[in-house]
Protein backbone atom coordinates (compact mmCIF):
# COMPACT_ATOMS: atom_id res chain seq x y z
CA UNK A 1 0.00 0.00 0.00
CA UNK A 2 1.47 3.58 -1.12
CA UNK A 3 1.46 6.19 1.85
CA UNK A 4 0.59 9.44 1.08
CA UNK A 5 1.85 12.86 2.16
CA UNK A 6 0.33 15.05 3.89
CA UNK A 7 -1.09 18.52 1.96
CA UNK A 8 -3.40 21.14 2.79
CA UNK A 9 -5.15 24.04 0.35
CA UNK A 10 -6.71 27.50 2.45
CA UNK A 11 -8.24 29.25 0.28
CA UNK A 12 -9.29 33.01 1.25
CA UNK A 13 -12.10 34.49 -1.17
CA UNK A 14 -11.23 33.31 -4.86
CA UNK A 15 -7.49 35.72 -4.72
CA UNK A 16 -5.65 33.87 -2.29
CA UNK A 17 -4.44 30.44 -2.25
CA UNK A 18 -2.03 28.68 0.93
CA UNK A 19 -0.71 24.90 0.33
CA UNK A 20 1.53 22.65 2.28
CA UNK A 21 3.07 19.76 1.04
CA UNK A 22 4.77 21.30 -2.12
CA UNK A 23 7.64 19.34 -2.91
CA UNK A 24 8.39 21.29 -6.76
CA UNK A 25 7.25 24.04 -8.77
CA UNK A 26 7.29 23.10 -12.39
CA UNK A 27 5.67 25.88 -13.89
CA UNK A 28 4.59 29.25 -13.21
CA UNK A 29 3.07 31.95 -15.00
CA UNK A 30 0.49 34.23 -14.91
CA UNK A 31 -2.45 31.86 -15.64
CA UNK A 32 -1.17 28.80 -15.37
CA UNK A 33 0.58 27.02 -12.03
CA UNK A 34 1.94 23.45 -12.10
CA UNK A 35 3.15 22.21 -8.61
CA UNK A 36 4.38 18.78 -7.66
CA UNK A 37 3.19 18.01 -4.12
CA UNK A 38 3.22 14.79 -2.22
CA UNK A 39 -0.55 14.26 -3.23
CA UNK A 40 0.09 14.40 -6.51
CA UNK A 41 0.85 17.04 -8.79
CA UNK A 42 -1.73 19.90 -8.77
CA UNK A 43 -2.46 22.43 -11.44
CA UNK A 44 -4.10 25.91 -10.30
CA UNK A 45 -5.14 28.49 -13.42
CA UNK A 46 -6.48 31.60 -13.01
CA UNK A 47 -5.07 35.43 -13.87
CA UNK A 48 -2.68 37.69 -12.70
CA UNK A 49 -0.90 35.00 -10.75
CA UNK A 50 1.60 35.81 -8.31
CA UNK A 51 3.74 33.25 -6.40
CA UNK A 52 3.91 35.23 -2.74
CA UNK A 53 5.73 32.66 -0.86
CA UNK A 54 7.65 29.71 -1.50
CA UNK A 55 9.45 27.55 0.74
CA UNK A 56 9.94 24.07 -0.39
CA UNK A 57 12.43 23.54 2.77
CA UNK A 58 8.64 23.93 4.72
CA UNK A 59 6.51 22.73 1.71
CA UNK A 60 4.41 25.97 1.74
CA UNK A 61 3.33 27.91 -1.16
CA UNK A 62 1.06 31.36 -1.13
CA UNK A 63 -0.35 31.47 -4.45
CA UNK A 64 -2.46 35.19 -5.18
CA UNK A 65 -4.55 36.05 -8.11
CA UNK A 66 -7.91 35.45 -9.76
CA UNK A 67 -7.91 32.10 -8.71
CA UNK A 68 -10.53 29.72 -11.32
CA UNK A 69 -9.62 26.11 -10.77
CA UNK A 70 -7.38 23.28 -9.29
CA UNK A 71 -6.83 20.21 -10.44
CA UNK A 72 -4.79 17.07 -9.31
CA UNK A 73 -3.04 14.21 -11.32
CA UNK A 74 -2.50 11.17 -9.56
CA UNK A 75 1.03 10.15 -8.90
CA UNK A 76 2.49 7.78 -11.42
CA UNK A 77 4.37 4.90 -10.43
CA UNK A 78 7.54 4.39 -11.56
CA UNK A 79 8.41 1.18 -13.68
CA UNK A 80 11.38 -0.35 -15.01
CA UNK A 81 13.09 -3.72 -14.74
CA UNK A 82 12.33 -5.85 -11.28
CA UNK A 83 15.62 -8.46 -10.07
Amino acid sequence: MEERAEGKMVMEGRSKLTLTGAKEVLRFDEELAELSTGLGNLTIEGSNLKLKTLSLDTGTVVVEGELRSFSYEEPRLRRGWRR
